[in-house]
Order: C-alpha cells, then structure tokens, then sequence
C-alpha cells in the first residue's frame, strides 16, 4: 500500500515497546499491506500523549469507520496507554477474550491490547513476548520443548500442548548495555569489531565457573591496560561471559531439550553459537515474523470469538 492509496488495511498490527513503535498495515489474510515505526516508545510518553503518537504514525491507512487494531507489548503496562493486567501461567500464550479495549477520542480507533504473563513462583513477567511465543507456535504446530527470547531481557519458556508451562527472564542485553557503555569497561570496548574465538573462550568459561563472572568482567579491564587486550575481543568475551553465565543460569531449560531461537538475527547467532559449543543445535525465527504471525493469530482468534 503506497503512500496516499485509497486500499485500507482490513486491520493494523502495532508492536509498542519501551523505546519503539511499530506498526503494521494487515489485509484479510494476515498479509502486510505497510508497515511504519517511529521512537515514540512507552518510555517517552505521557498518557495522554499515546494517542496522538499512534495517529501521527497511521493516521493516513485510517477511514471513517472503526480501524481494528491490535497492539502487544509495554504499551499495556502500568505505565503504558491503558493497563491490560497478566495473565497467570500455565496457560496459552494469547486468549482473545483477555484482550483490553483502549477508550479513544478518535472514532476511527478500535484498539485492543494483549495482555503480558506473570509466574508466581519465581516471581517473573513478560510483555509483547507472549504474541512473539504465539506467533512462533503458529509457524512450527505442536512445539514442544524451549523457546529462547534473546533480548534486553531475554526469556527462557517451557512451552508444552500449546501452553507457556514456566518461564525465566534474564537481564543479559541490559548487562552488556550498562557494562559496555558506562562501567569502566567502555573503556575498552570501542567500535563494533567481534572476536568468535574470544566469545568461545569466554562462553566456556562462564559456564564452567559461573561464580567468578565478577572477576573475570574485571581481567577485561586489567588487560586492556597491562595487556592491550584488542577492543574487538573485549567486546566478544564480555558478551561470551554474560550469555555463558546465562546458559549456566538456563541448564535446566535447554539441557536434553529442543531448543528454537526467536530473536533478532545477529543477537541469536551468538546465542546459536553459544548453545551449539555445548551441543545444541538451536534453529531461529526472526522476531518481526513472530510478532505478526502472533498478532495476526489473535486477530483471528478474536473474529471468530465474535
């Protein structure tokens, strides 16, 4: 759908995160007509400020009547538009009846929100990552076994008949974020350079001694200085320790399991990469695929609940 066509979506697909929006314009059949994003994530917004950002993005797919559309992620948190509560685990990953309907000023907005999942025991959440689960289980029919969510906060879950049974959330991204760009590691970790054997190494090494991830996060720094450890290899050790102590953290999630990979493409490659060091052959989904196939799942879900 080009820019100032007259075809309208049958409905809109929008992924909103903390730091991004994303939407999608669907015909019928889950096709994507168009798709637009901006940075107006959670994060940024004020409550009264989630609609105007929302038009601003696809107000020109929108007509006179009612738009359906279907949102998922932090945009249903607390502090997100409209709050859509969690649902307890285990269940499935979407139920179209638990979707919350956003009041608008706008007419021409039908919007719903997917709800996230909450665990009891261990306390733990997620958002947006329950239609991503969905999406992945619509592309590969009766999985069983482990989804790996790689992310800012990346997820481990049991899916068993359909069903999210457990799950567990690590803040590996965010680790690698703050420690890479203000700890005083950053000043070891310029440019974007990789180095697989350093990764390797670092991996093996965490999962092997998990309990020195401290000590061995400092030899990065140390080296650099009486060293002159290469950037590139910081950054690829530093990131080997963190999903390495991941892994270890995991065991019981991707020991003697299949394992799939749902995630943005260079992100699953090293954790494909870290799994594969122990035996584990670990295929990917792209995450955007997922998101849709989620969204576009629920959509019909919901219309034929009606």
């Amino acid at each position: 759908m080009s820019e100032g066509s007259q075809t309208r979506p049958a409905w809109i697909a929008v992924d909103w995160g903390t730091s991004n929006l994303r939407a999608w314009a669907m015909d019928a059949r889950g096709q994507v007509l168009a798709e637009a994003a901006s940075e107006d994530g959670m994060g940024k917004l004020a409550k009264a400020e989630f609609e105007p950002a929302l038009l601003r993005l696809i107000g020109g797919w929108l007509g006179e009547g009612p738009m359906p559309i279907i949102a998922c992620g932090m945009v249903g948190s607390r502090q997100g538009w409209c709050e859509a509560p969690y649902r307890s685990v285990p269940c499935p990953p979407l139920d179209p009846l638990a979707q919350v309907a956003v009041p608008t000023t706008d007419p021409r907005l039908a919007m719903r929100i997917a709800p996230g999942l909450r665990q009891t025991t261990p306390a733990d959440v997620m958002r947006g990552e329950e239609t991503q689960i969905a999406g992945a289980l619509s592309l590969i029919p009766d999985y069983d076994g482990v989804l790996c969510l790689p992310g800012t906060h990346s997820k481990w879950a049991q899916i068993s008949a359909g069903e999210v049974v457990s799950f567990q959330t690590f803040m590996t991204g965010e680790m690698f974020a703050l420690l890479s760009e203000t700890s005083v590691l950053r000043h070891g970790m310029e440019g974007d350079g990789w180095d697989d054997a350093a990764f390797d190494s670092a991996v093996g090494d965490a999962l092997s001694r998990p309990e020195r991830l401290a000590a061995r996060l400092f030899a990065l720094r140390a080296e650099g200085l009486i060293a002159d450890l290469a950037p590139a290899a910081a950054r690829a050790r530093l990131s080997g320790l963190l999903i390495g102590a991941e892994l270890a953290a995991a065991r019981p999630y991707w020991l003697g399991q299949p394992v799939t990979l749902v995630g943005e493409a260079k992100l699953s490659a090293a954790y494909a990469r870290a799994l594969a060091l122990q035996g584990v052959t670990a295929p990917s989904l792209s995450v955007t695929d997922c998101t849709l196939a989620g969204l576009t799942s629920l959509a019909h879900q919901a219309k034929a609940a009606r």
